[in-house]
């Protein structure tokens, strides 16, 4: 059993942590979900200020079967297909 962690800018995912003991490992998301991050920041005239790092945010630790490598793949996955149509 493990934790994992999503980093959300706004609604949109960037990153995924997974802790499994005392070990941590992380991926960001494909470069995509980081363009739209910015695209977003720019159409809200958030670039290059306060208010875009305060849309930062991870979610709570959520526990889940699997360990290390493979759940961070699997979440990864999970997310990329979540938001295949949105982005």
């Amino acid at each position: 059993m493990s934790r994992y962690q999503v980093l959300y800018w706004k609604d949109i995912p960037a990153q995924v942590r997974v802790f499994t003991g005392k070990r941590a490992v992380s991926r960001q998301l494909p470069e995509r979900f980081q363009l739209e991050i910015d695209r977003v920041a720019m159409v809200e005239g958030l670039a290059g200020t306060e208010a875009y790092l305060d849309q930062w945010r991870w979610d709570d630790k959520v526990e889940r079967d699997g360990e290390g490598e493979e759940l961070l793949d699997e979440i990864v996955s999970e997310l990329v297909a979540a938001f295949d149509h949105d982005l």
